[in-house]
């Protein structure tokens, strides 16, 4: 549980975005949980699985969006968990803003179950830390019609809806001015068309009404010269992909037709045979195949007639393609414009996710930043700590009263060690002469050292800068004894020297010791280990050192 200052979370101040259509405003659901979660994985609120965790000082865990919910509807809040049992009566109970933490820990643990899509037929399964973003793209996730009519649709069937099913996604009738769905523009007829200026697209939907035959029908663009003839699905998919060649349709028409007129304005209409035979061969990809104009060519005002007809018959065709084309335009802008608006809801999230992710990094730093700080503080306190440790040790291990037993172990691993060179002496712990007397200590060679070196420890007096240097007598005159203790008490091992005066060793100490000065041959090395003796045993010496400060 957190503990300490807590790091104030800008989400818990009521900072917070409405959530959107595929985000989860308190907890997420139990059901897209692969396995049933633990009990610690729990909102002690909504009890739905832990969104972005936060615990309380008495131990339990909230949803960020219940948080902010209890604290902005409660004035007194107590923790949901702690009234539901009354043997608990803690302060920690009544909670406020800065007695939530977030639970890093937790919210790693959870962002790491494995889950499952809830939306009905989708496969996807990944962990939990994915799964805002794939309901974000979900084609399987139901949202609001963008144009308002109330209907929950399939992400991946919203652009059908828009086109075939939606009541909202209207377009204006071009003759009669009416506002009309597509299912109602597909049966409504316009009452400023006559039943000779009906469209292919009216005579078809006729045709189609039931009790009609089931003939194979043409594209509304056979009069221009289209070719094709299928069943209404057919010609209503070849009408919506070939657009570019019916528009060429239109315009070689209307390219002949322009240049009949012209022509029969300046000739009077008296054209040349092969003139005529032009015209009527454009004429007759509309007149021929309704059958509803005959022309015969011998009679100039019949002629004029008919051009006449076939003129007004070919605008009513390019209108009335013009007008399918512009509701096709009026549908797509439609949802053109709702994908746009799915854009700009994906943009705001994105740039609200970057916020966020903005404010997380500068929280990790200024969190790193603590951290390094806390680090720096820890190892300057263990610095502390070792120093008054060895000073506690020296403090336990010092002597004022000129005598000094100084124990050493692995004596094997010492005399190893001497002799191969790696640690050749030793300083045993500085001791006093008197309270405020001189600071000595010893120093021991195991495997000899001068005339020794090989055959005898040598064991050696230090005397070392002191305090009290300024206030005793120099040089050094008290006799000192070594002593070899043997552990079965039957024989030590004794030397004593008398400090020669004139030796720098035993003048006041310039450096932090003198050189050392004492007894080369102070023991054989043969004898250590005698059967009769115990002067090691367990692989451990004693060696003691008495400062007689009465001489």
């Amino acid at each position: 549980m957190a503990s300490g200052s807590a790091v104030l979370d800008p989400s818990l101040h009521g900072v917070s975005s409405t959530p959107g259509e595929n985000e989860y405003p308190s907890g997420f659901p139990l059901s897209i949980c692969d396995e049933v979660p633990k009990e610690k994985y729990l909102c002690s609120n909504c009890n739905n699985v832990l969104n972005k965790a936060r615990q309380t000082v008495c131990g339990h865990r909230y949803c960020l969006a219940c948080v902010n919910w209890l604290v902005r509807n409660n004035k007194d809040l107590l923790c949901t968990k702690c009234k539901e049992d009354p043997s608990v009566e803690n302060d920690t109970s009544v909670l406020t803003l800065d007695q939530f933490f977030n639970d890093a820990a937790i919210n790693k643990e959870i962002l790491d179950l494995n889950v499952h899509c809830a939306n009905q037929g989708c496969l996807w399964r990944s962990t939990l830390k994915n799964f805002e973003d794939h309901q974000g793209q979900c084609e399987y996730a139901l949202i609001p019609c963008n144009i308002g009519c109330g209907l929950l649709v399939q992400r991946k069937s919203l652009a059908t809806h828009l086109e075939t099913g939606c009541p909202n996604n209207k377009t204006t009738c071009p003759s009669c001015s009416g506002v009309l769905t597509l299912r109602e523009l597909q049966k409504h007829v316009c009452p400023n068309s006559s039943d000779k200026k009906m469209t292919k697209t009216d005579k078809r939907q006729k045709n189609n009404h039931p009790g009609s035959s089931k003939k194979k029908e043409p594209c509304i663009f056979s009069d221009v010269g289209c070719p094709f003839k299928g069943n209404a699905d057919k010609v209503k998919e070849h009408e919506s992909c070939s657009h570019v060649g019916h528009l060429q349709l239109l315009l070689d028409v209307t390219r002949a037709l322009q240049r009949t007129l012209h022509f029969s304005a300046e000739r009077g209409y008296h054209e040349s045979p092969d003139l005529l035979q032009h015209g009527q061969c454009s004429a007759s990809l509309t007149s021929q195949s309704e059958g509803e104009i005959e022309t015969d060519g011998g009679d100039p005002g019949v002629s004029d007639k008919a051009l006449s007809l076939h003129d007004d018959q070919a605008e009513i065709a390019v209108g009335q393609q013009l007008d399918a084309l512009q509701q096709r335009v009026q549908v797509m802008e439609n949802i053109i414009s709702a994908l746009n608006r799915e854009v700009e809801k994906t943009q705001i999230s994105v740039v609200a996710m970057e916020r966020d992710n903005y404010n997380g990094q500068q929280l990790i730093q200024h969190l790193e930043t603590k951290v390094a700080e806390q680090q720096q503080r820890l190892v300057r306190k263990e610095i502390h700590i070792t120093s008054l440790q060895q000073c506690i040790s020296a403090q336990q291990d010092i002597s004022y009263d000129g005598t000094f037993l100084w124990r050493l172990c692995d004596v094997s691993q010492r005399l190893k060690e001497a002799a191969s060179g790696q640690k050749i002496s030793q300083y045993s712990p500085d001791f006093y002469t008197a309270r405020y007397g001189f600071k000595v200590c010893m120093r021991l060679y195991l495997n000899g050292d001068g005339v020794g070196k090989g055959t005898h420890i040598s064991l050696f007096f230090v005397i070392m800068r002191g305090e009290y240097d300024p206030i005793l007598s120099w040089p050094f005159r008290h006799k000192v004894t070594f002593f070899l203790i043997d552990q079965n008490q039957r024989e030590h091992v004794v030397d004593a020297f008398r400090p020669d005066l004139t030796s720098a060793s035993f003048h006041r100490p310039i450096s932090e010791m003198n050189v050392a000065s004492g007894c080369p041959l102070f023991f054989p090395l043969g004898k250590l280990k005698s059967p009769k003796h115990a002067y090691c045993k367990d692989d451990t010496i004693y060696i003691k050192c008495v400062v007689d400060i009465s001489s």
